[in-house]
Order: C-alpha cells, then sequence, then structure tokens
C-alpha cells in the first residue's frame, strides 16, 4: 500500500485508472464535485473503489464542511451550514451551539455514510482572529480556543455517531494565515507564547482519529519549510507538544503554498512525518510520479489507519430529526 490518497478525474473510474490503483494501491480516495451526480452514482462509484483494491475499511474522503466548502448539495442533498452559524449561536446559548453542531455534524455523517463516504474533512479547529483570511473565518467556529475546541469535539461525536471518522484540521493552527495558502505560501511571524492559542484546541482533541496539516510557515518554530514538509513541526509541535497520535495526512499537495514537482512534495511531506499524502486533482502523469516516488506506507502509519478507520461503528439515527434538532436550535440565534 503507497501513503497516499488521490483523486478521481470523473463520475466513475476510466480504464486507465483502473489499472494503475490496482498497481499503485493508494491508502484511499478522495471525492469533489465532478465525481458526484446523485446517489445511486455515488454508491456505485464508492462500492467499485473498495473491490478494485479489495477493502472494506477503505478510507474514502470528501471535504463536506458546509457552507462554500460541500462537494455534495442541491438538488440532490440538502445544504449544510457552516462554522459561523453555529459561532453566532454560541455567543447567546454556548450548550445549544454545541449540540446544534452536533446535530448537524451526524446529519451529514447519516447522509456521507448512504453513499459509502467513510470520511469527512471535518471539523477546522483553526482559531480565527482579527485579520484572518477569509478562506478560514467563512468556516470556522471561532475566535476563542475553547468554544471552537467544544464545537469540534461536537462534529467528531456527530460524524462518528453517522458512522464517519472526521479529521481535524489545519494543524498546527490556519488562524494566523493572512493570505490563502490555495495561492500562495503563508508566513506566519508569532512567537511561540502566542502560537499557544492556536494549538489549544488541537490538544484538546489530541486523540481525533486522523489529523491534516497546513500548508504555512511558522518562524518560531522552523522559518525555512512550511508545517507539511517540517520534520521540526511533524514531530516536536503536533506529535509532541500538541500530543496526537493520530493518522496524520497533508493537505492537498497541489495547493499554491508548496513548490517543486508533485513527487517531491509527496516525498518531501512523508519524509517530514507525515503519515499519508493527499493529491486531488487525478493527473495521472503526477499520480504515477507521487506512487513511483514513495515507498510503501510504514507499519506505524499503517496502524494509525487501520486504527482510525475502525474508530467508529454503524450509522444510526434519524437524518429528518436531526436536521429539526439543528434548525430549532439555530433558530435561537435570530430570535436572540
Amino acid at each position: 500500500m503507497k501513503p497516499v490518497i488521490f483523486g478521481l478525474s470523473g463520475p466513475e473510474l476510466t480504464p486507465d485508472e483502473r489499472a494503475f490503483f490496482i498497481e499503485a494501491a493508494p491508502a484511499g480516495f478522495i471525492l469533489f464535485r465532478r465525481n458526484i451526480e446523485d446517489r445511486a452514482q455515488v454508491k456505485a462509484l464508492t462500492d467499485s473503489l473498495r473491490s478494485l483494491l479489495g477493502r472494506d475499511d477503505l478510507p474514502i474522503l470528501i471535504d463536506q464542511e458546509g457552507g462554500r466548502v460541500a462537494r455534495m448539495g442541491p438538488p440532490e442533498w440538502p445544504a449544510f451550514p457552516a462554522g459561523p452559524a453555529f459561532d453566532a449561536l454560541y455567543d447567546i446559548a454556548p450548550m445549544s451551539a454545541i449540540e446544534a453542531a452536533r446535530a448537524n455534524a451526524h446529519a451529514i455523517g447519516l447522509m456521507l455514510s448512504e453513499v459509502g463516504v467513510s470520511v469527512d474533512c471535518l471539523p477546522l479547529l483553526d482559531v480565527a482572529g482579527a485579520e484572518t483570511a477569509e478562506i478560514i473565518t467563512c468556516r470556522a467556529y471561532g475566535r476563542e480556543p475553547m468554544r471552537v475546541a467544544a464545537m469540534g469535539r461536537a462534529v467528531l461525536e456527530g460524524l462518528a455517531a453517522g458512522g464517519v471518522v472526521g479529521v481535524v484540521k489545519h494543524m498546527p493552527g490556519h488562524g494566523r494565515a493572512l493570505v490563502d495558502s490555495h495561492l500562495t505560501l503563508p508566513t506566519v511571524t508569532a512567537s511561540d507564547e502566542e502560537l499557544q492559542v492556536d494549538l489549544a484546541p488541537f490538544k484538546a482533541l489530541a486523540s481525533a482519529p486522523m489529523g491534516m496539516t497546513s500548508h504555512i510557515v511558522f518562524t518560531a518554530w522552523d522559518a525555512e519549510r512550511p508545517a507539511t514538509l517540517s520534520p521540526t513541526v511533524i514531530d516536536e509541535v503536533i506529535r509532541s507538544r500538541i500530543g496526537f497520535d493520530g493518522l496524520l495526512m497533508t493537505d492537498d499537495i497541489d495547493m499554491k503554498a508548496l513548490s517543486g514537482s508533485a513527487g517531491d512534495k509527496a516525498a518531501g511531506a512523508i519524509s517530514a512525518g507525515c503519515d499519508l499524502v493527499l493529491d486531488c486533482w487525478a493527473r495521472m502523469d503526477e499520480m504515477v510520479e507521487i506512487a513511483a516516488r514513495l515507498p510503501d506506507i510504514t507499519p506505524r502509519a499503517a496502524e494509525r489507519l487501520a486504527r482510525a478507520m475502525g474508530s467508529v461503528g454503524r450509522p444510526s439515527g434519524d437524518f429528518d430529526a436531526l436536521i429539526d434538532t439543528r434548525d430549532r436550535l439555530l433558530a435561537l440565534s435570530s430570535a436572540g
């Protein structure tokens, strides 16, 4: 098994993809809107991926946060709110906000499980600030670490009840980035002491099954390399200070924050200590290069992956009742 999660080019596997994936044996896959048409098609696609690799516990990922980051949406599936909706409710009713976040995530989990998606790249544990880039503020759960942690924990619990593994992101924190790492490399010059605020939600949820790195340079820890490619940040900060021992994947290595060839970036991330590389765009030449450059998954990373996928049971719950609970609670913020 190669320590990589690959994207797919369309709503069904091409012959070239089938042949390549059988040979490369990636750890998992990630779906985007280009892969999604309706319930029957997505379920057929996820079934075909599991059959292709012969793994019932194959992680099939998606970014289904709500708001602007939603790969499954109307008219086939309902729209879901993003983090700021729960943050606004927390201002007046913290426990209601936590319960609304849990019910919302539980419903998302049921929706994903129904079509064979087993991992959701949620929750964000990034602590927003006054100058945080809009790519994060439109998704974050707030500006106070313990508020973010409380709602992040509820989201993990809700997803798990729906049969889906959650991913805490973007370690060790994206809230101080003033630019979008999809477009350029952010550099954070905050001191180690100041960065304790950013670490706090991740420390509180250090037992999360999966985590995702950020493509950000933190000069207090490593002035030369972004977190994804930094052995110092991964070992000393994420693994040791945060105490995270779950499955650690990169953010998408195609983002413009990282430079170099696809193979260089993938190999660099694994060498730095990431367990898995996330490569989203299904460019065959780049996937072939990545597979050629990566070693087989390490026993420790394989154990973390198996532990993460085994951390949730069968989905249970009533989708409509969960949506009703969420909406009744969120209505309190507009009433207030």
